[in-house]
C-alpha cells in the first residue's frame, strides 16, 4: 500500500500510521477468531480481557475504509476527479495484489481437506466439526468454483463460507474495485460526495431491507464505508474551499472517539440493532481518525500516544504480511483447535496454549505465505518493504 501523496507545497510526506493501523486490525482478527473457542469457566484475567474480542467486524470496517482513502488518494491529488492511468492499469494493480494470494489460499484449503479426507477414508481418523471452525474440508466442488470467481459472497445462506470463512470480505472488497471507477467516481463528479455514499449504502443495504436478508453473512453494507473512505481522503487532501473549510473546523479524534463508542454500544446484541448500523459507525470512526492523524503528519504535530501505537515498528512489519494473515489465519486455527481439543488439558491450559500457538503459528506460517504467494506479484515500492526493515 503506497503511502505517498502531497501536501499543498508539494511536499511529501508518508503516512506510515495507515500501515500500522492495517497490521494490528489483522492481528485482532486473529485474536478474535480465538475466542469462541478458548472455552469457559475462566478465571477473570482470561475472560475478563478476552471480552474486548467480540468486535472482529469493526476490523473489517477498518480494512474496507482504509482501502476506500487509499484509493481515493491519487484521485484526490490528481484534482481531476478520475484514476490516473488509464482502467486496464487500474485492474491489472488490483489483480495482481488480491488475486495471486486468494488463489493460493483456495488452493491451500484444497489440499488441506484432501488430506483429511484421504485420512478419513484409510485411517481411522474423523474429522469432527467444532461450532465456530473457520475452516472445513467438507466443501463442494461448487463451493471452490465459487471462490475461483470471487462471487462466492453473492449467494444467500453461509455454507458457501465453509472452506475458510474469513474470504467472504475479500471477494466483497474484489467487486467494489469494479464499482470505484465505474460507479463511485463518475457519481462523484457529477453529484458529490454526499450522493455517492447515499448510493453505495443503497446497492448494500438492497439486499437486506428488499430481499430478505440475503446477503447479510457477507455484509455488502460495507460497499458504503468504502465510500466512507473515500470521503476521508477528500476531507484530508482536497483543494475545495468547503471541504477546507470542513477539514479544519471539526475535531476529528474527539468524534473518532464517539463515534467508536456509539458503535460499541449499538454493538451490544440485547439492543437489536442491525449489523450494519453499528458497524457503519465503527467505519465513520475509523473515517475520523484517519483524517485526524493525516492532519497530525501535514501539520507535523507531536503524535499522540494511539498514533505512536500504529506507527510503532511492530505493527508496521504485521502491515506488510496482514493480508496473508488474513488469508491463512483461519485453518491455521481451526487445526491447532482440533488437535488441542483431543489432549485433555484444564480449561486454562487450553485457554493459554490455544491462544500462544494460534498467535504464534499463523502468523509464522502467514509470513511464509506472504514470502511464497503474495510478495512476488507486489509493486516494487511494495516489495522493498521488509519485516525486518520495520522492525530495526
Amino acid at each position: 500500500m503506497k503511502q505517498l501523496t502531497t501536501t499543498s507545497t508539494d511536499e511529501r510526506i508518508r503516512l506510515h500510521f495507515l500501515d500500522g493501523i492495517r497490521g494490528l486490525a489483522a492481528l485482532y482478527v486473529v485474536f478474535c477468531h480465538i475466542l469462541p473457542h478458548q472455552g469457559e469457566n475462566l478465571p477473570l484475567w482470561i475472560s475478563l480481557p478476552t471480552k474486548l474480542l467480540r468486535y472482529g467486524s469493526f476490523s473489517v470496517a477498518i480494512f474496507i475504509v482504509l482501502s476506500g482513502y487509499c484509493l481515493m488518494l491519487p484521485v484526490t491529488r490528481s484534482q481531476t476527479g478520475y484514476i490516473p492511468g488509464n482502467l486496464f492499469n487500474y485492474f491489472k494493480k488490483r489483480a495482481r495484489r488480491i488475486i495471486p494470494p486468494f488463489y493460493a489460499a483456495i488452493i491451500f484449503c484444497c489440499v488441506l481437506a484432501l488430506i483429511i479426507l484421504t485420512l478419513e477414508r484409510f485411517t481411522t481418523f474423523q474429522w469432527r466439526e467444532v461450532q465456530y471452525d473457520w475452516f472445513s474440508p467438507y466443501f463442494s466442488f461448487l463451493d471452490v468454483i465459487l471462490h475461483f470467481l470471487i462471487i462466492h459472497n453473492l449467494l444467500p445462506g453461509s455454507d458457501v463460507y465453509i472452506m475458510n470463512i474469513p474470504l467472504w470480505s475479500v471477494a466483497l472488497e474484489w467487486q467494489i474495485y469494479f464499482l470505484f471507477p465505474l460507479v463511485f467516481l463518475p457519481v462523484l463528479r457529477r453529484w458529490g460526495l454526499l450522493s455517492v455514499i447515499a448510493i453505495a449504502f443503497l446497492i448494500g443495504l438492497t439486499p437486506h431491507y428488499l430481499f430478505n436478508n440475503y446477503m447479510d453473512p457477507s455484509r455488502p453494507w460495507f460497499v458504503g464505508s468504502f465510500t466512507i473512505g473515500m470521503a476521508a481522503a477528500e476531507i484530508a487532501f482536497s483543494q475545495q474551499p468547503q471541504l477546507i473549510k470542513l477539514n479544519k473546523s471539526l475535531p476529528w479524534g474527539k468524534l473518532a472517539a464517539i463515534f467508536a463508542s456509539v458503535a460499541i454500544i449499538t454493538e451490544w446484541k440485547k439492543l437489536g440493532v442491525d449489523a450494519w448500523i453499528f458497524e457503519t459507525f465503527a467505519s465513520i470512526a475509523a473515517a475520523c481518525l484517519i483524517i485526524y492523524c493525516t492532519k497530525i503528519v501535514i501539520e507535523r504535530k507531536t503524535p499522540p500516544l494511539i498514533m505512536r501505537l500504529f506507527e510503532h515498528p511492530i505493527a508496521i512489519a504485521l502491515s506488510t504480511f496482514s493480508y496473508s494473515l488474513y488469508l491463512t489465519h483461519g485453518p491455521v486455527e481451526t487445526l491447532i483447535n482440533h488437535w488441542l481439543v483431543t489432549l485433555n488439558m484444564s480449561p486454562v491450559m487450553f485457554a493459554v496454549t490455544l491462544y500462544l500457538l494460534s498467535v504464534g503459528i499463523s502468523l509464522i506460517f502467514a509470513y511464509l505465505f506472504y514470502l511464497a504467494f503474495e510478495r512476488p506479484f507486489m509493486s516494487g515500492f511494495l516489495k522493498k518493504r521488509k519485516v525486518k526493515d520495520a522492525i530495526s
